[in-house]
């Protein structure tokens, strides 16, 4: 019930705010050492909700017994209304890693966003621009984390706790910026490798892969719903797999046991 309430509230939110998202294709470099920006980071600081998960470190597996993660890339994008219809049919709930600018784009899509989470899938940050982090600068890194949760609060009136790494690359100086700015870093134990099968003849490869992995023991899926071959032909064997095998299929924040209030926090 604590959940229900939680998803409630803030999908009222999103519902209600009318704020436009407005896509910035050039980004201001922001020194490290300009004042603003650190006053900028210390906001967030004292809006960070502390629980047991760490931030800066990569998490690859659920930690609730019986429970599998279905996560999704790249969105929103033009194949995510499907894949939705198709989770809703399954009566599933997923996570979703948004990418403020990728194939598609918030600006594009701002009631996807909030159908999303409206039909209580978990929001999760995958970056403004889905750059490959290690490769930048430590300004341009928090750059591309502080854009999007610019566009998000603008949208939504919060922004969410939990990031991926694009490619899933990151290094030492890219977690310690995610330490920084408060984020639970989500890895993956099953990688679908969709993008290297979109089109329906090849799809039963990504499907092999997520059924001998689950074999393996992961619990934490990664796909995209920037792919149509996902969207139309995969997620849904997915779902009739994990039904099968009698597990529950969760949002990232439940398979970890956190409380739907460390989720996301208040935009600025």
């Amino acid at each position: 019930m604590q959940l229900l309430a939680f998803l409630a509230t803030v999908t009222l939110l999103a519902v209600l705010s009318s704020a436009a998202v407005i896509p910035r294709p050039q980004h201001e470099l922001r020194s490290l050492f300009n004042a603003s920006l650190q006053d900028h980071i210390q906001s967030r600081r004292d809006n960070i909700q502390t629980n047991q998960l760490p931030a800066g470190a990569v998490l690859n597996q659920c930690t609730v017994p019986g429970t599998v993660a279905l996560t999704f890339d790249d969105g929103p994008y033009i194949y995510t209304p499907q894949l939705l219809d198709t989770l809703s049919a399954h009566h599933a709930v997923a996570t979703f890693f948004l990418n403020g600018v990728n194939k598609g784009s918030i600006a594009a899509f701002p009631d996807l966003v909030r159908r999303t989470l409206a039909e209580g899938h978990q929001l999760g940050s995958h970056t403004w621009g889905h750059l490959s982090l290690p490769s930048l600068p430590y300004p341009s890194i928090l750059d591309q984390m502080i854009s999007l949760e610019d566009s998000l609060s603008a949208l939504l009136g919060f922004y969410p706790t939990y990031m991926r790494f694009p490619y899933l690359q990151y290094d030492g100086v890219s977690l310690a910026a995610m330490a920084e700015l408060g984020y639970r870093v989500i890895g993956a134990s099953v990688d679908t490798k969709d993008y290297e099968n979109d089109d329906p003849g090849l799809s039963w490869r990504s499907f092999e892969k997520f059924k001998t992995e689950l074999n393996a023991g992961g619990t934490i899926v990664l796909a995209h719903d920037s792919h149509q071959t996902t969207a139309e032909v995969l997620v849904d064997n997915m779902l009739a797999e994990i039904e099968r095998r009698g597990l529950k299929m969760v949002t990232v924040g439940e398979c970890l046991g956190e409380p739907a209030e460390f989720w996301y926090r208040q935009g600025r």
